[in-house]
This record gives C-alpha cells, sequence and structure tokens, in this order.
C-alpha cells in the first residue's frame, strides 16, 4: 500500500496552536508556587479549579461530538485560540477564588471542548493507518518544542521582574499574546474543510444531519469505548505527574526557581522525548499502538512501584529529579500515541470528529477528580512522604488497569480483523 504523503505545512501550523493553547489552563506547571504565594490558593483550591476544568471539559464533550464535524477547523480553531488568550487577560488581574474557577471553567470551554478534538481530527486525517503513530507522535515532540519555547521565555520574564506578582501577572500575559496570535495565524493559513453531505444510500442531506448520523455511528461502536478507557488509565497516571513538583520541594528541598524550571521539563520538554519515540516504537518496532500501550503500562507499574519504597530522604536532590523524570518519559510516550488506536480499531474517516470527542470525553474524564483527590491526599496528610507514596501508589494502580484495558483492545482488534477476512 502506497503511503499517504503527509502535509506538513498544516501540521506545523496545527502543532503551533496545539504548542500555546494550554499554557494559561497548566499555569501550576512552571508557577504552582507563584500562584499559591501571589493568588492566594492552596493546593486543594488549585485542585478544585482543575477539577471544575475537567468537569466543563467532560461535559462539554457530549457537545463537541456533534460541532468537530459539523463546522470547518478554520473557523473552529482560530476562535477557541483567541477566546483562550482572552480569558488569560482576565487571570492577569488575579481574580478572586471564584474568578478563577469561572476562567479555568472558560479555559476548559475553548481549549478542550471547541478546540482539541478538531486539532485530533485534523491530525488523524493527515495520514495513514501506518502514520498515527508518528503523526501523534510528532505532535507532541512539536507541542514539546512550542511548551518549551513559550515557557521558559514566560519564566524568564517572572523572574526578570524579581520573581513577584508582577512578574507572574506579566508572564500570565505573555501567555495570553502567544495563544491570540496563534489564533490569528490559524484563521489565515488553514485551508477550509470540506463537508460531506451525501449519505451512505448516496442521498444528499444537510450538513446538520451530516453531523448526527455521524454522532448516532461513533456511539454505537464499542471500540471507541475501550480506547477511551484505555486513555482514561494513562491519564490518570499523567495527573500525578503534577505531584512531583511539590513531592521535590517538600521531600528534597527544592527551592523555588528550580521547581519551575523543573515543571516545564517536567510538563514540556519531556514531550520532546516522549512523542517521537512513542511514534516510532508503535509504529515501527511494535506495528501497533494498541501493543506498545500494553507495554509502556506494564513497564510504568514497576517502576512506580519500585519508586514508592525508596529511601528518598537519603537520595540526592538531582537524583530524584533523574527519577521522576524517566517516569515521566514513559508516561508522555503514551500520552503522546493513546489516540492513535482510533486509526487502528478502523474508525471511518467521516466520523473522526466524533470518535475524537467520545475519546476526549471519558479518557480525559480523571481530570474530574484525580488533581482534587491527589492535592486533598497532599494537604491531608501535611505534605508528608506518606501521602505522596499513597499517591504513587493510586498511579500504580492506573497502570495496572490500563494493562487489562489493552489487554481486552486487542483482543477486540483481533476478532475484527477475523471477521473482516
Amino acid at each position: 500500500m502506497q503511503t499517504k504523503p503527509i502535509r506538513w505545512f498544516t501540521f506545523i501550523v496545527l502543532v503551533i496552536g496545539g504548542g500555546t493553547v494550554f499554557k494559561l489552563s497548566s499555569l501550576k506547571d512552571a508557577f504552582y508556587v507563584p500562584m499559591q504565594e501571589f493568588m492566594s490558593l492552596s493546593n486543594t483550591q488549585i485542585g478544585l479549579a482543575l477539577s471544575v476544568y475537567g468537569i466543563v471539559q467532560t461535559v462539554g464533550n457530549f457537545a463537541s461530538i456533534y460541532i468537530a464535524d459539523r463546522f470547518s477547523k478554520k473557523i473552529l480553531i482560530p476562535f477557541s485560540l483567541v477566546c483562550v488568550g482572552l480569558v488569560g487577560i482576565y487571570i492577569s488581574t488575579f481574580p478572586s477564588f471564584y474568578g478563577i474557577l469561572i476562567a479555568w471553567g472558560l479555559l476548559a470551554l475553548f481549549g478542550e471542548v471547541i478546540y482539541w478534538p478538531v486539532l485530533l481530527k485534523a491530525i488523524r486525517l493527515l495520514g495513514d493507518s501506518t502514520q498515527q503513530g508518528r503523526l501523534f507522535g510528532f505532535l507532541e515532540a512539536g507541542r514539546g518544542v512550542v511548551d518549551t519555547i513559550v515557557a521558559f521565555s514566560a519564566l524568564g520574564i517572572f523572574l526578570l521582574l524579581g520573581s513577584g506578582a508582577g512578574g507572574l501577572k506579566a508572564a500570565i500575559l505573555f501567555y495570553s499574546v502567544c495563544v491570540i496570535i496563534a489564533g490569528v495565524l490559524a484563521y489565515f493559513l488553514l485551508e477550509d474543510d470540506k463537508i460531506n453531505t451525501t449519505d451512505e444510500q448516496g442521498n444528499e442531506i444537510s450538513k446538520n444531519q451530516a453531523a448526527w448520523n455521524g454522532v448516532v455511528k461513533a456511539i454505537k461502536t464499542p471500540e471507541i469505548w475501550v480506547v477511551s478507557l484505555t486513555i482514561f488509565t494513562i491519564y490518570s497516571i499523567y495527573c500525578g505527574l503534577t505531584s512531583f513538583i511539590p513531592f521535590l520541594k517538600d521531600i528534597y528541598g527544592m527551592p523555588v526557581a528550580l521547581v519551575g524550571a523543573y515543571g516545564i521539563i517536567n510538563q514540556y520538554t519531556l514531550k520532546l522525548v516522549g512523542g517521537p519515540i512513542g511514534g516510532y516504537l508503535a509504529d515501527e518496532k511494535f506495528h501497533s499502538s494498541t501493543k506498545y500501550l500494553r507495554f509502556a503500562l506494564i513497564l510504568a507499574a514497576f517502576a512506580i512501584l519500585i519508586f514508592i519504597f525508596m529511601p528518598h530522604e537519603k537520595l540526592n536532590i538531582y537524583f530524584g529529579m533523574c527519577l521522576t523524570l524517566g517516569f515521566g518519559a514513559i508516561v508522555f510516550t503514551m500520552r503522546a500515541t493513546f489516540f492513535a488506536p482510533v486509526d487502528e480499531i478502523e474508525i471511518p474517516r467521516e466520523i473522526s470528529g466524533a470518535a475524537m470527542s467520545i475519546a476526549c470525553i471519558f479518557g480525559y474524564s480523571p481530570q474530574l477528580f484525580c488533581f482534587a483527590l491527589y492535592g486533598f491526599i497532599i494537604d491531608h496528610f501535611d505534605k508528608s512522604l506518606l501521602g505522596y507514596r499513597i499517591v504513587f501508589g493510586l498511579m500504580g494502580f492506573f497502570a495496572i488497569c490500563g494493562v487489562v484495558v489493552t489487554t481486552i483492545l486487542l483482543k477486540m482488534i483481533a476478532k475484527k480483523k477475523i471477521i473482516k477476512d
């Protein structure tokens, strides 16, 4: 079979947006401690803001099942990026806690509900079934490049202005301007989508009916739901990576400036490593994204189990950083490829948006409880090593669940191939 040529120019435009859209909603990655100090937020409050984000995302993704295939990416992507930037300008005013909750809810609406499923759909349609691992892997790597440049620039602004409230405001405004610029570029550089208005019988139908038919077809496909559960388990582990930041500060005594740099590396730079490696292994070595995900989940379960019982109070801070970053790299190889199985289960391309939206609904639903739960456990045990070990134990539990789910998915894929043959 001849490989479909990838439209790299379109890919780069999509990566620029993907690398800037979540800077504001992930403000805690580089500015966790400054948010606590200058915005008067506790671990639990930051977790609650992220939980509101998850609630809006999960509920809103039911609407995106319809929206993603109904409207063109040329409209949806620029609109959502600009709106995210405007919300960021509001956040820079340091609103009250309730204002923070509203802001994070709006970031979820524009970033997760409107933008993200459309981006995933666009990435999937850029290549054929033999290219999905590398496409999604390079998406994560490209976002990692943009993430790192933008995040370190914001951190530089924060430090240049004295690491105070003014510096944090300036960093937030910098993020806001970047995402607005990305939205303007997307409007002028992305091509319009052609929506198929012919049904399976060849009858002419409206765009609304075409989108609704896709919703019904996607909902009735059981493999989509199992892929969603796979993403659910991996994302539950990913949520725990945030706890490495206060863990290194509380247990290893990491200084504030180094915490910010570590947060950027932990959440963004690892995409540079995890994305290409995950995509390459899925496509070239395992020849199946699902098989690779099962292997990586097994590896993650063993790694976090060993990490839990290490004598962290006696270890060097840089050794602790290497351990946590190593585990994070494993997780990012999975994050880079956990949408690739959508093509492996042979979902029709005309319902890609609906399929991706369903995967997002349940795959990202750990945001509803994981961030708040992890934050509560850390605070409840007074930021002690025991609290962190409980959090890491939960991450290991989700890894084991992921092994079970991916095994079920592989059996479904094999059965589908037998029926097809």
